[in-house]
């Protein structure tokens, strides 16, 4: 069963791609630098490591992207064995990915990590393989709803649409237009820049990066659970 097409599963795409602000900005002012959602830019600082540039670790990345790796390829199959099953597989995903990065919290609380430049162990690498995990599982979800400019991990496609879709600076109609599009575009843009700035604030400030970790993870499976709580028919469509 796939979630039911609307304004409901917008907001909720929108939601997600704030925390993934949230997350990324955890990952990487305090577990990095490294990225968890984005991991463009993980290859990208796997590439400077190996070339020898300054502050940037190749197993942190390494790590980023196996757990990423792993996330996304077991995630699809579990996505699809409950699809089998005309299960909900939508809310489950978002209840697995908020338990995953609730874990990847409790590792950091008890790993007392508090910032970038610090020993990097065991528990170190678990966190950052655990938050990557759920950002692949993420992205699976994502690819799978295919919501229209709010593929709640990157920006870089909404932003692109925007600017070269939205009047007065239009200058190609084959990406499609008009007010919804653009309301969608602006909103994901918006959700990921508030999230970042949220968390990075958050940090700046002291809180413990276990405990900013822990509201997106909060958030992503309240919405899980809250989505599974509806009657399938209100929130499901089959396919």
């Amino acid at each position: 069963m796939k979630p039911r097409p609307g304004p409901v599963l917008t907001s909720v795409m929108v939601l997600l791609t704030l925390t993934t602000g949230m997350i990324e900005a955890v990952s990487f002012l305090t577990l990095g630098p490294v990225f968890a959602a984005v991991q463009t830019g993980s290859l990208l600082l796997l590439g400077f490591a190996i070339a020898g540039a300054p502050g940037i670790s190749a197993v942190v990345s390494g790590v980023s992207l196996a757990g990423f790796a792993f996330g996304a390829i077991v995630g699809s199959h579990f996505q699809s064995a409950i699809d089998a099953r005309e299960r909900r597989w939508f809310d489950t995903a978002l209840v697995v990915e908020g338990v995953l990065l609730w874990v990847a919290a409790v590792v950091i609380w008890r790993a007392g990590i508090e910032g970038p430049g610090g020993p990097v162990d065991g528990r170190h690498l678990a966190a950052i393989a655990m938050v990557a995990c759920a950002m692949g599982v993420r992205n699976v979800t994502s690819l799978r709803v295919q919501v229209p400019d709010v593929p709640t991990t990157v920006a870089t496609r909404a932003l692109t649409g925007l600017l070269i879709a939205l009047p007065p600076l239009a200058a190609d109609s084959r990406v499609g237009g008009g007010l919804s599009r653009e309301a969608r575009r602006i909103a994901s843009i918006a959700a990921m820049f508030a999230g970042a700035l949220l968390a990075a604030w958050l940090l700046e400030r002291a809180v413990p990066p276990a405990a900013v970790l822990a509201v997106p993870a909060t958030l992503i499976l309240a919405l899980g659970l809250a989505l599974l709580a509806f009657p399938r028919e209100r929130t499901s469509v089959p396919g």
